[in-house]
C-alpha cells in the first residue's frame, strides 16, 4: 500500500514508519518537526515538512493518491492543553478535519488514528473496557474524543474504513528510534535520563495511594508493539465504518515497580524522593485489550517490564542529548 504517516518524524510515528517500510509498503511521511525529528525518518521515506492547516501544503501531499493513512500527528501535553486548550484545538482538531476533507476526495479507504486512554478521563472500574464511559477531564483528551468522532462521522458519509487505537503509556526504543521529548513528561524517559545526568531530577509523586505499595499503577506498552497494532489494523481495516481498540498489557505496573526494574536492568542505584500526589492522577489505568487480540490477532509481546526498560535505557545510555547527540 502506499500510506501518508501524519506525525510521522515523532517517537511512536517514526518507529510505525519504519516498521511499515520493513513490510514493503511504500511511505511518506507529514510533519512539521514542531515536536519530531528529521532523524528519527527512516531511510529513503520522503518527509513532506509542514503543518495540517496549511492548505496549499496538503494540496500538494495528496496530488497522488495514497491508499491509507496513519494519523499521528497531534500536540499531547496535557498540562500545556490546560494552561493552551485553544492551541490543542486548533492544531489536534482543526488539522486532523483538513486531512480527513483531502482523505474524504483523494481516494484513501484506511485510516487508522493514534488516539488515547486519555478519552475515558478517570474510570469507575479497571481494566478498562472500549465500552466505557467517555469522558475526558483535560482539553488533550477533549481534542482527542473530538478526533475520534469527526472520524467516525466520515466514516459512515464516506465509507472510510476507520480503526481509532487508544493506547496508555507507550516506552521503550526501537531500531535506533526513541523517546525524545522537550519537555519531557513521561515518567521511564525522566527516570533514565536522571540516572545519566545530574542535571535531571526525579521524583515520586505520592506513596500514599490505594495499590499494594502505595504507588500509582500504569499500563506501559512497548513502542515496537504499538507499531504492529497500528500496522495491523492497516492490514484488518477493509470493512467501511468506526471501530475503537485499546492497546494496553492488561497488567500494569506502579511507579515503585518501574523503579527497581530500572535498578535491575542498569545495575545503578535508584531511590528518588518522594513529593506530594499531582491533583488529578488516578491511582490505576489499565487497558483491557481482549477486543485488539481478537479482532487483529494482537498480543503485546516485548512489553514485559525489563524488556522494555532495557531498549529504554540502551537508547538514553547511547543518545544523553537525545537525537541531537
Amino acid at each position: 500500500m502506499r500510506i501518508l504517516v501524519t506525525g510521522g518524524a515523532g517517537y511512536i510515528g517514526s518507529v510505525t514508519a519504519a516498521l511499515l517500510v520493513e513490510q514493503d509498503h511504500e511511505v511518506e511521511i507529514l510533519d512539521d518537526l514542531s515536536t519530531g525529528h528529521g532523524e528519527a525518518v527512516p531511510d529513503g521515506v520522503i518527509l513532506h515538512e509542514g503543518a495540517l492547516q496549511d492548505d496549499d501544503h496538503l494540496d500538494r501531499v495528496f496530488a497522488q493518491p495514497f491508499d491509507a493513512v496513519v494519523h499521528f500527528a497531534a500536540f499531547s501535553l496535557v498540562g500545556e492543553s490546560v494552561r493552551d486548550p485553544l492551541k490543542y484545538w486548533r492544531n489536534n482538531v482543526g488539522g486532523t478535519l483538513n486531512l480527513l476533507q483531502r482523505v474524504a476526495t483523494g481516494g484513501a479507504r484506511r485510516f487508522v488514528f493514534s488516539s488515547t486512554a486519555a478519552v475515558y478521563g478517570e474510570p469507575d472500574a479497571v481494566p478498562i473496557g472500549e465500552d466505557a464511559q467517555l469522558a475526558p477531564v483535560n482539553p488533550y483528551g477533549h481534542t482527542k474524543l473530538a478526533m475520534e468522532r469527526a472520524l467516525a462521522d466520515a466514516a459512515e458519509a464516506t465509507g472510510l474504513s476507520a480503526v481509532a487505537l487508544r493506547y496508555f503509556n507507550a516506552a521503550g526504543a526501537w531500531g535506533g528510534r526513541g523517546e525524545d521529548h522537550d519537555p519531557e513528561t513521561h515518567l521511564i524517559p525522566r527516570l533514565l535520563r536522571s540516572l545519566l545526568s545530574e542535571g535531571e531530577t526525579f521524583a515520586v509523586f505520592g506513596d500514599d495511594y490505594p495499590t499494594p505499595d502505595g504507588t500509582c499503577i500504569r499500563d506501559y506498552i512497548h513502542v515496537r508493539d504499538l507499531a504492529e497494532a497500528h500496522a495491523l489494523a492497516l492490514a484488518w481495516a477493509e470493512q467501511p465504518g468506526f471501530h475503537a481498540m485499546n492497546l494496553g498489557t492488561g497488567d500494569g505496573h506502579s511507579v515503585q515497580e518501574i523503579i527497581t526494574a530500572a535498578s535491575r536492568v542498569t545495575g545503578l542505584t535508584v531511590a528518588p524522593p518522594v513529593q506530594p500526589r499531582r491533583p488529578g492522577d488516578p491511582a490505576r489505568l489499565v487497558a483491557a485489550n481482549d477486543r485488539a487480540r481478537r479482532l487483529l490477532g494482537w498480543s503485546p509481546r516485548r512489553s514485559d517490564v525489563d524488556s522494555l526498560l532495557a531498549d529504554a535505557w540502551e537508547w538514553h545510555r547511547t543518545h544523553p542529548a537525545g537525537y541531537s547527540g
